[in-house]
């Protein structure tokens, strides 16, 4: 069956720009979240993007308003009730998340594939959660989603060969390279980054070099385009911490473990560019 209609679940950051590089691809997209003001600014957000694509001929006007057409937008679930494909991009918590699968599991037909936007999560546990574990597959998009090219494909130990197939093509027809990923803590994306993140913290807590010269040595000697800690504002450090959690509880090694200063700064509410304050400040 052909991948017509998808439903992107979570109208963040994540999920609204899912949801644009779908409806720029042509597929009629419903945007979901339980709150409309969240719905309005995930909307109002995608247009202003697709504005500035405009404004700088990277599409037309004419391209523009067809993908206007193809989004809607549903503050409730059983607007899933004909979709092809569902895209979770919810809060990373595994009980939110398993909630979400197990409602969606009664709504959705039997064909429909659900995936999951998560970072660390294990694919096979919510997988479980659900009557069709074999139509269930990750589908880690990086941010910002329309700029970035990377898409991890995750299968649990019940996704089938053709669930797949099937989100590898959709992933092809948004123009992203996808790579196969086994369902361990962290996947392969986070794995390899946030151990990097947390070391660069545990640096500048070390007082080894300043955060200035920490994202210094990256980005001139690793030739990185964003130094470890002006990532880690741009991505949460909230989000490192709790990736970072997953890790060491996953693999129960120390070189998991997450920086002290990394806990501290979550603690006391500097979680990067969303807060205004995390390694750097900001203007929000």
């Amino acid at each position: 069956m052909d991948i017509k209609k998808i439903m992107v679940i979570g109208a963040g950051q994540m999920g609204a720009g899912i949801a644009q590089v779908c409806a720029t691809a042509g597929y009629a997209v419903t945007l979901h979240d339980q709150s409309e003001d969240a719905l309005q600014q995930g909307i109002k957000g995608i247009e202003r993007r697709f504005a500035r694509s405009v404004e700088k001929e990277r599409m037309t006007q004419e391209e523009m308003d067809a993908a206007v057409k193809q989004l809607t937008t549903a503050s409730d679930l059983h607007a899933a009730s004909d979709v092809d494909v569902v895209i979770e991009a919810a809060v990373e918590k595994m009980d939110v998340k398993k909630q979400i699968f197990q409602a969606l599991d009664d709504i959705v037909p039997t064909h429909t594939i659900l995936a999951t936007n998560t970072s660390s999560l294990p694919i096979t546990e919510i997988a479980a959660s659900t009557s069709r574990p074999d139509r269930v597959i990750g589908m880690h998009f990086m941010n910002p989603v329309p700029v970035m090219k990377l898409v991890e494909v995750i299968r649990g130990i019940q996704t089938s060969d053709d669930t797949c197939m099937r989100i590898e093509k959709v992933a092809a027809s948004l123009h992203k390279t996808t790579v196969e990923v086994k369902d361990f803590p962290g996947f392969a994306a986070n794995r390899i980054l946030m151990p990097m993140i947390n070391e660069a913290i545990t640096t500048v807590h070390e007082g080894v070099a300043s955060k200035e010269d920490v994202d210094t040595v990256m980005k001139l000697g690793a030739n990185h385009p964003m130094g470890p800690l002006e990532l880690a504002d741009f991505i949460g450090l909230d989000t490192c911490l709790y990736i970072m959690e997953v890790l060491y509880e996953g693999f129960k090694d120390s070189k998991y473990r997450p920086s002290p200063l990394l806990r501290q700064y979550v603690q006391a509410g500097w979680l990067g560019q969303k807060t205004g304050k995390g390694f750097y400040e900001y203007n929000r």
